[in-house]
């Protein structure tokens, strides 16, 4: 076995579904050419300094392995171990780091303990059950499209029955896709898949419908792409804005942002969102793309060029 084990997977974005995907309706998700390395080694190549904050959770992902592992009667050979993380994904801001983090360790940690590769499948349940420490009640929407990759279509109907469509085909290149950071979120994911779940509490009639007419702009959005069609697609993504602002996930300071770069496109945000000061990044499609950029680079404001990303995770070689 090599000296160094290196696993990476991507981040995602959730082009139609946030929220709802959490009460069995379908989210569409893409993963992007942002990624996450996690590497492993039975000899110290690495600076543990700078690795310590995350010893505790890297133990517990060790321990949802092996457990996997010895349930599956599965040989596997314990020892010391080293680890190292490098990443591209912004934190905190909607992109799936922690899914990503979750993937990339739990494939890291099968090869080192087997020697084995395993298939996309097992991975991603272990994973899911990862993100479940992180999030609480994930949708295991984040972890799915940072393990398989591409563009796909998923809905969770029960904790043991997940429908995950792969679509076999691609944002379409001349979509001018840009992500714009509209400041961390104060909140984590889970706090505002909580703050979603009391309003829901209060007034189930009327999140159910909302729920519905984001699923029918997720289907929309499937259509747009299908079809390479761009009015289409800048509908959805106004409706699924609109939406998530109904439901309270759209911070002030973000609405007003989305205000400022209307005159260059339309946006939503992609994620669980904020409220108290950003909501994490913006999808954002770009009528008027030399002005956006330049208005984006006068105001300091933090953003890159959407680009796709089919691979899903794998080994470094």
């Amino acid at each position: 076995m090599k000296n160094i084990i290196t696993f990476s997977a991507p981040a995602k974005v959730i082009l139609s579904g946030e929220h709802s995907v959490v009460y069995g309706h379908p989210a569409l998700v893409a993963s992007i050419n942002k990624r996450l390395y996690f590497s492993l080694s039975e000899k110290d190549f690495f600076n543990k300094k700078k690795e310590e904050k995350s010893k505790k959770i890297v133990k517990l992902i060790e321990k949802t392995v092996v457990s996997y592992l010895e349930k599956n009667k599965i040989a596997y050979h314990q020892k010391k171990y080293f680890f190292k993380i490098e990443s591209e994904i912004p934190v905190g801001c909607g992109l799936g780091s922690s899914a990503a983090f979750s993937v990339a360790a739990t494939a890291c940690f099968l090869k080192f303990l087997t020697g084995k590769d395993f298939p996309k499948e097992e991975i991603n349940k272990i994973a899911y059950q990862i993100e479940t420490y992180f999030h609480q009640n994930p949708s295991g929407v984040d972890n799915t499209a940072s393990c398989f990759g591409g563009l796909i279509y998923y809905r969770k109907e029960f904790e043991f029955l997940k429908n995950i469509s792969f679509l076999n085909f691609k944002i379409p290149k001349n979509f001018s896709l840009y992500l714009i950071d509209s400041g961390r979120p104060k909140e984590k994911t889970k706090e505002m898949v909580k703050k979603v779940f009391e309003k829901y509490k209060k007034n189930p009639s009327f999140f159910a419908n909302v729920f519905f007419d984001i699923e029918k702009t997720t289907k929309k959005m499937v259509l747009a792409i299908k079809e390479e069609n761009k009015a289409l697609f800048q509908e959805a993504i106004l409706d699924n804005e609109i939406f998530l602002e109904i439901i309270g996930v759209v911070s002030l300071k973000t609405k007003k942002l989305l205000q400022k770069l209307s005159s260059f496109g339309v946006g939503k945000i992609t994620g669980a969102g904020g409220k108290s000061r950003g909501s994490g990044f913006i999808l954002f499609f770009a009528q008027k793309e030399k002005e956006l950029i330049s208005f984006l680079k006068k105001e300091k404001i933090n953003f890159f060029k959407f680009a796709f990303d089919d691979k899903g995770v794998y080994e470094k070689s």
